[in-house]
């Protein structure tokens, strides 16, 4: 079975995570479970992550926009992730290297 244009985006999200030694899982959505959680949440250098892979012009929806904010506004971060700003991720992670660093 072909990936899709957003699993294809997961994938490369999962697998900067990992080379960065993030934790990091998908959260199994279910009857109990609540909607619009971002599609991957990492835990980078102590840091909480809140990540929505969206393919090609797909965007998130208002629901998922509010918990990406409720993350933010919680101190963590969050990102909409796709094909054309996958390098956004390596500079959050940076940009989290360097505040620990000042933060020690």
């Amino acid at each position: 079975m072909a990936k899709t244009p957003e699993k294809k985006v997961k994938d490369q999200v999962t697998k900067m995570l990992s080379n960065s030694n993030a934790y990091w899982f998908y959260p199994v959505m279910g009857g109990y479970g609540s909607s619009g959680i971002p599609d991957i949440v990492a835990c980078y250098r102590g840091v909480f992550i809140g990540i929505e892979c969206k393919a090609g012009d797909n965007k998130p929806t208002a629901l998922q926009m509010k918990n990406l904010n409720q993350i933010s506004d919680a101190g963590g971060y969050s990102a909409v992730i796709n094909e054309s700003n996958i390098e956004d991720l390596n500079a959050l992670l940076a940009r989290i290297d360097a505040e620990r660093k000042a933060f020690n």
